[in-house]
């Protein structure tokens, strides 16, 4: 089989594997189709070489059927349409004794810290399983791990129906909050630099901006009657963007840090004090989550159709990750099946 594995200086390599048989506990699915993130451009620019160990066949957002079963594993069979909640915990820390099991001081990301869903067969603990319902089309499906993400965040700021809420970056995860914050009733504002993103940004029905030809402060003083925002999300990593968020905030209102931040940024703590501002950071997803999610794929609340723009096979992934972080495209999904047989 052919897999997609990062090899250190940005590079990926399409190289043949031999499949291993599901062990204990594992399920081995066969991959359908595999979203790329923004953490994964982050592993191929090397920000993580610290942590993964190379080669890494990367990928976390994916969708897929059951195609076998290691011994000990009930409740799953050959055939079922599942998804994957990439984490596994060690259930013993301090953060998992309280109940942060997604935060695990040892937690395992699967697709970062062992082996992704870049490859057509895949064996997986059989905890991480999510089942997807009769009738929902696997490419969509491969959004479920990105809108859980956005799922979390929302719930993370305690955002309730009616709330003023900033989207700081327009990209596939800011998007996704920006919808699923619409979902739980808020107005939403997204704030973003690249025009095509703010177009189709702006297709969806959002409110949009330039914080380069718009005093975006004025810009949400404005639309919020001179409150400011209830909810800021910064989502774009920029160090500018985390130093102009604090402006955005109500009084009392709420910053959630959404984006990996590679290095420390510079914060307005006079504005955090002056209005009692509160930071959250919010990392991964909850189980229930990941249930909402595949609840908003399956309904048509999420998009599928508008964000996902490019569907490429396995050997295209590298060219993938350029028209991705160029802004070409807003969401990219990985055929993992298309082209095997041709090229083994």
């Amino acid at each position: 089989m052919l897999t997609a594995a990062y090899t250190g200086n940005s590079t990926i390599a399409i190289a043949e594997a031999e499949p291993a048989p599901p062990g204990p506990g594992q399920v081995q699915l066969r991959v359908a189709y595999v979203g790329l993130c923004g953490t994964d451009l982050h592993i191929l620019h090397g920000n993580m070489d610290a942590r993964v160990h190379l080669p890494l066949v990367f990928g976390h957002e994916m969708s897929g059927i059951v195609a076998a079963v290691g011994a000990g594993v009930t409740g799953w069979t050959v055939g079922q349409a599942v998804t994957v909640m990439p984490l596994d915990w060690d259930g013993t820390c301090p953060a998992c004794l309280a109940g942060n099991q997604h935060i695990c001081q040892n937690l395992d990301f699967i697709g970062i810290d062992s082996p992704g869903a870049l490859q057509p067969l895949w064996n997986v603990p059989a905890a991480t399983l999510v089942a997807l319902p009769a009738g929902i089309a696997l490419d969509a499906a491969a959004l479920v791990e990105p809108v859980a993400v956005a799922v979390h965040d929302v719930r993370r700021s305690e955002l309730v129906a009616g709330d003023k809420a900033v989207v700081i970056g327009g990209g596939p995860i800011g998007v996704l909050i920006a919808t699923v914050a619409q979902a739980f009733g808020a107005d939403v504002a997204v704030i973003e630099l690249d025009p095509r993103r703010r177009a189709q940004i702006a297709a969806l029905g959002f409110e949009t901006l330039d914080p380069r030809e718009t005093d975006q402060v004025a810009w949400v003083d404005a639309w919020t009657s001179g409150v400011g925002a209830d909810v800021v999300f910064e989502v774009s990593g920029s160090a500018a963007a985390v130093l102009g968020a604090t402006s955005l905030a109500k009084v009392r209102g709420t910053l959630v840090v959404v984006a990996i931040h590679p290095t420390p940024r510079e914060i307005d703590l006079q504005r955090l004090f002056w209005r009692e501002l509160r930071i959250l950071g919010a990392r991964v997803y909850q189980r229930t989550d990941f249930e909402r999610a595949v609840e908003l794929v399956a309904d048509g609340t999420i998009p599928s159709d508008v964000l996902i723009t490019a569907i490429v096979p396995l050997s295209e992934t590298r060219a993938a990750f350029d028209d991705l972080e160029s802004g070409r495209a807003m969401k990219v999904l990985v055929d993992v099946q298309a082209g095997q047989d041709e090229d083994r």
